[in-house]
């Protein structure tokens, strides 16, 4: 299909969303950690409701982003009762994969994404999203604060390990090791299926946060997983440049995922977003306003053989926007689809 756009990052599929997606031209659809019953695991006929009902409204279901952490967070962090919740997951893959969803995004942060101010300045005023290492090292023993770093449900309940007093809870060696089991699980599965399992960056990228090792926060240790279980045709990347642009390095670990990656058809998906800065360090702004140089990106994409869609992910917030952030959403939809054009006519795409 080539490279394209698809709408998403929202719970709730309503006809608003839909008509929106239509409007502004997206060709596809994608929803994150979908609102379904299950409490363990989802079921084929929920999945295929929500397929229905994309589909009836002329858009592809493109992905699924996460299901719930509480659905395998054990088997991230090697507790007891992992190996139960691997069957629930490969119960999902199968349900995802059988509605007619081609691919299923996951992340590997038990303790999830860490914000440590929600309504920082950016371009004219507009608010976005700040993660700042020193704030955390400074909060490190005041956890109510850390917990409200956090925007999931089990991020913040009080059964998460934080690190205190008494330092570090799960070792990166731990963390790998609970990768590889898992992955081992799943990816067979996802195979058999022909769904691809899409593995999204660490954000913030950096070694431990919360007690809780990182794996994903630096190009390098992609390349250790994709040696490791990557070779199964079910492992890709929901790339997201951002946490990318957030790594050290900034700019130049954008340029090293895509060319190591997309060549291999390891890419299933790009979030087309940036931030200003990088770790200990970075606050999300407007495309073009960042670290990366928008149309480079656009045509080193294409270049090395990217042929999956596009997703805003995070927009700053506009003055008068939606909870959703329609406006913020149109900006970065509307520059995406000027890229895209931009490398059709250079030929790139």
């Amino acid at each position: 299909m080539g490279i394209r756009v698809a709408v998403g990052q929202f719970h709730e599929l309503s006809e608003e969303r839909l008509r929106f997606a239509a409007q502004i031209g997206a060709t596809g659809l994608q929803m994150n950690n979908p609102t379904l019953p299950g409490d363990n695991r989802w079921e084929q006929k929920d999945v295929r409701a929500l397929v229905d009902q994309v589909e009836a409204a002329g858009l592809k279901f493109e992905a699924i982003e996460n299901v719930p952490t509480h659905f395998y967070h054990k088997a991230m962090m090697g507790l007891e009762g992992r190996d139960e919740q691997i069957e629930n997951y490969q119960a999902t893959i199968r349900a995802v994969a059988r509605a007619g969803i081609p691919v299923l995004g996951l992340h590997f942060m038990p303790n999830s994404v860490w914000t440590t101010k929600r309504d920082a300045a950016t371009r004219g005023g507009a608010v976005a999203r700040q993660f700042d290492m020193a704030v955390v090292e400074a909060n490190i023993d005041n956890l109510e604060l850390l917990r409200s770093f956090m925007p999931t449900t089990l991020g913040r309940a009080s059964s998460m390990p934080l690190f205190g007093k008494d330092g570090p809870l799960i070792t990166e060696d731990q963390m790998w090791s609970n990768y590889e089991y898992f992955m081992k699980a799943v990816l067979p599965v996802a195979e058999e299926e022909g769904l691809k399992l899409a593995l999204h960056p660490d954000d913030p990228p950096v070694p431990m946060l919360g007690g809780v090792a990182r794996l994903f926060y630096k190009p390098e240790n992609f390349r250790r997983a994709y040696d490791l279980v990557g070779r199964s045709d079910a492992w890709s990347l929901d790339l997201c440049l951002g946490c990318c642009s957030e790594m050290e390095g900034g700019k130049a670990n954008v340029n090293e995922m895509i060319e190591y990656f997309a060549p291999k058809g390891r890419i299933s998906y790009i979030h087309f977003r940036d931030v200003k800065g990088s770790v200990p360090n970075f606050v999300e702004c407007f495309i073009g306003d960042g670290n990366f140089d928008p149309a480079e990106v656009i045509v080193l994409l294409a270049k090395n053989g990217f042929d999956g869609f596009l997703l805003d992910d995070h927009v700053p917030k506009m003055d008068g926007d939606s909870d959703w952030n329609h406006r913020g959403r149109s900006h970065a939809i509307g520059y995406m689809q000027g890229l895209i054009r931009m490398a059709e006519f250079l030929g790139k795409a």
